[in-house]
């Protein structure tokens, strides 16, 4: 199982910024998949789901309206665009399958500023 995080940086208050999730060794398009993040001193916070044929989205409060999250299931690939991104917004972003958030990938950086 892999699942490989790309896409992060570093971008202005105020921006865009797109994070993609390649996976492989499990079937992506029967899972539920996530994205979350953590802070420097903070625990891990849920950012994004969405359902096997992303017919299900939900949001945490603090990204609703301003992330997407989408999948496409023919190239095993997960997204989340992220608009008018905060200082708050800086963290490590993970992409992690299953509703238990049993497989996890190794991260990738967001730098707000």
């Amino acid at each position: 199982v892999q699942l490989v995080e790309s896409g992060g940086g570093w971008v202005q208050a105020g921006g865009s910024l797109t994070l993609s999730c390649a996976v492989s060794g499990f079937t992506f398009r029967n899972y539920d998949m996530n994205w979350a993040r953590q802070a420097p001193g903070q625990g891990v916070e849920w950012v994004a789901y969405i359902n096997p044929d992303g017919s299900i989205i939900d949001y945490a409060d603090s990204v609703k309206g301003r992330f997407s999250i989408s999948r496409d299931n023919a190239k095993n690939a997960l997204s989340l665009t992220m608009n008018n991104v905060q200082t708050t917004d800086s963290a490590v972003y993970f992409c992690a399958a299953g509703g238990d958030f049993g497989f996890w990938g190794q991260g990738t950086q967001v730098t707000v500023s």
